[in-house]
């Protein structure tokens, strides 16, 4: 069978292979494994462990402890079965060589090979290829150039090809409309792949000179990036809605400003520090000079501390809640979170998007 065939096969499979009814909860997870087993990691559909590496071609080789937490979360599938875990790929400052390295069709061909292996040897369900980003800037010095877009397809494709319909391909996008419009063949790509994640989270972010919500589910005057408008622009590409995965964040940003106009908000900054969901009860009080409010326009919480002319944004379980609410009406794939170790323990993130997403209609 020609490769053209076999292309031409996948194309016609690969959009109803891993059809989901309901909404996938995906969690990502880059600890070191040690509070795994104190999570109900049953909640998830998916659970991704972040990151493997490039290494010339191929995927890096996973040293002692990567192996040990992957064991870990493998180990779920005992108490639920159906729980998918995924490897990822890249991640931020993780990508230096993928521009020059998916540019050609050998370093796709054996990219592709050493993920098969890893999957087939680590008993794991699929690949979720985290590129930041595709022909647009990403971290400092990452080199990125207008052919990156076509070469993703290439490389979903080769995956694609190496994988067949045994294993799950997602990818993570950026949130941006810069990334959106720039980065991805969308007409080529999403029959080849199950899910897109949106990263809609970082849309303000360390490099930013302007306060905004990092997080937002909706636009403002003063804020166009946010998962609705990702959202709109990926189903004005022709993304079915059903792959369409929006982003949650547990972490916030806290951005230090000269003004206590608006309470921080949309005002001129620095970036100043990340603070874990799991923390904020305890740190972002009232008592520390504290105060918290929600952008109706946004349906996202900021809080400002005026003594120390701090910003913070954040999600919350307000804003988790209403995106998990979002992603039922708007009957979208799922919703994914950065990431398992910023949650509390118990009645975290986590679990409010899980009640939301799961709420009998």
């Amino acid at each position: 069978m020609t490769r053209c065939l076999i292309a031409v096969l996948l194309l016609c499979w690969c959009g109803i292979v891993h059809a989901q009814a309901t909404p996938a909860l995906i969690g990502y997870y880059a600890g070191d494994g040690g509070d795994v087993r104190a999570r109900d990691l049953t909640r998830l559909t998916h659970v991704i462990h972040c990151f493997q590496l490039l290494q010339g071609d191929s995927l890096a080789p996973m040293d002692r402890d990567q192996e040990k937490v992957l064991r870990r979360l493998v180990g779920f599938k005992r108490m639920k079965p159906e729980l998918k875990v995924l490897l990822s790929f890249g991640g931020w400052g993780n990508c230096a060589t993928c521009s020059e390295v998916f540019g050609r069709e050998e370093g796709r061909r054996r990219f592709a090979r050493s993920v098969h292996a890893l999957l087939k040897r680590t008993w794991t369900d699929g690949i979720d290829l985290d590129w930041e980003y595709p022909a647009v800037q990403g971290p400092p010095g990452h080199a990125f150039a207008p052919a990156d877009r076509h070469n993703f397809t290439l490389l979903v494709r080769a995956l694609r090809e190496e994988l067949g319909t045994t294993y799950e391909i997602s990818f993570a996008a950026g949130g941006t409309e810069e990334c959106l419009l720039k980065g991805y063949e969308w007409d080529s790509i999403m029959p080849l792949v199950d899910r897109v994640h949106i990263m809609s989270y970082d849309l303000v972010h360390g490099y930013s000179t302007t306060t905004g919500h990092h997080t937002p589910l909706y636009s403002s005057k003063q804020q166009q990036a946010s998962l609705d408008q990702a959202v709109f622009l990926l189903r004005k590409a022709g993304v079915p809605p059903g792959k369409i995965v929006a982003g949650a964040a547990f972490y916030a940003r806290v951005f230090r400003t000269s003004t206590a106009a608006s309470k921080g908000l949309y005002q001129p900054c620095t970036f100043s520090h990340t603070v874990p969901y799991s923390r904020l009860a305890d740190t972002i009080t009232k008592e520390k000079g504290w105060e918290w409010s929600l952008d109706p326009a946004t349906q996202a919480p900021y809080a400002w501390n005026e003594g120390e002319r701090l910003f913070l944004t954040c999600d919350d379980a307000r804003s988790a809640e209403a995106k998990a609410r979002y992603v039922r009406v708007q009957g979208l794939g799922g919703i994914m979170f950065w990431q398992l170790v910023d949650d509390r323990l118990k009645d975290g993130l986590m679990d409010v998007l899980h009640r939301e997403l799961y709420k009998a209609p």
